[in-house]
């Protein structure tokens, strides 16, 4: 846990989510390590397709806490323009391959799997999403427990084929991951803490509303049912809450102009 007072406003932020991601990754690390390619193919699938199926789950959950389906609607298409105007999940992908090609190049297995390892832990919307939750809402590790199984298992096939540098990533890990949970925790102290109780429960409602959406599409990818450029609908983790904040003055400002036309 840690503390943070800003003015009168204190508080604390728990990254109880990311230190157990970071457990599995040393854990599955090590396993990798010393016991190698142990586990056959067909268990590392039935596993990624029970980890799909329970992620699917979450997300319908998450997506079930909106207070009006349009919000999430809205947010989404409008989120999801932006995101591919600017190109969210090319750049990722993008930035991943830089990486890849500047620290692993003639750097032996050990860079490799680490900069490998690091990669895949820290670039991808599940990150996002499940930090920016657990900063949030420091009881809600929900998404980041589904991606500390995920870490962990694809640090044990990392680690069996790069060796130990893949347990150096679970450093990145905890510094990623646990600065993006601070993050949202100071804006929720800095920006949330001036809404309403209405609008804050507005705020969260849609913003987890949209973000199970997301997850949902992280699950289809992972039972390789569609791969949907979920970087892209990044954008809608604001713009759906703008909606849902938006909502009442806009529907107020309606019926002030209806009830001046007589209508």
């Amino acid at each position: 846990m840690i503390c943070y007072s800003l003015g009168r406003m204190k508080g604390s932020v728990v990254v109880t989510g990311t230190i157990i991601n970071v457990i599995t990754v040393l854990i599955g690390g090590t396993l990798g390590t010393f016991l190698g390619a142990a586990l056959p193919p067909r268990f590392q699938e039935i596993v990624m397709q029970a980890l799909g199926l329970a992620t699917l789950l979450i997300g319908v959950q998450m997506a079930l806490k909106t207070g009006n389906p349009l919000f999430p609607l809205l947010g989404l298409l409008f989120g999801a323009l932006i995101g591919e105007l600017i190109g969210i999940e090319n750049a990722l992908n993008r930035l991943g391959d830089y990486f890849q090609r500047r620290f692993s190049s003639g750097g032996g297995t050990f860079s490799q799997g680490f900069v490998t390892a690091s990669l895949v832990f820290c670039v991808g919307p599940i990150t996002i999403l499940g930090s920016l939750q657990n900063g949030l809402n420091p009881n809600d590790i929900r998404l980041l427990s589904v991606k500390s199984v995920l870490d962990g298992f694809a640090a044990f096939g990392f680690a069996a084929a790069f060796g130990p540098g893949v347990l150096l990533a679970a450093l990145i890990v905890l510094v990623y991951q646990g600065g993006l949970s601070l993050s949202a925790g100071l804006v929720k102290a800095l920006i949330f803490s001036h809404l309403s109780t209405a609008q804050f429960n507005a705020v969260i409602g849609e913003m987890t509303a949209v973000g199970g959406l997301m997850v949902l599409a992280v699950g289809l990818r992972l039972l390789k049912i569609a791969e949907l450029r979920v970087g892209n609908f990044l954008p809608a983790l604001i713009t759906a809450p703008a909606f849902a904040l938006l909502a009442a003055p806009l529907t107020a400002l309606l019926r002030a102009i209806g009830h001046g036309l007589g209508v």
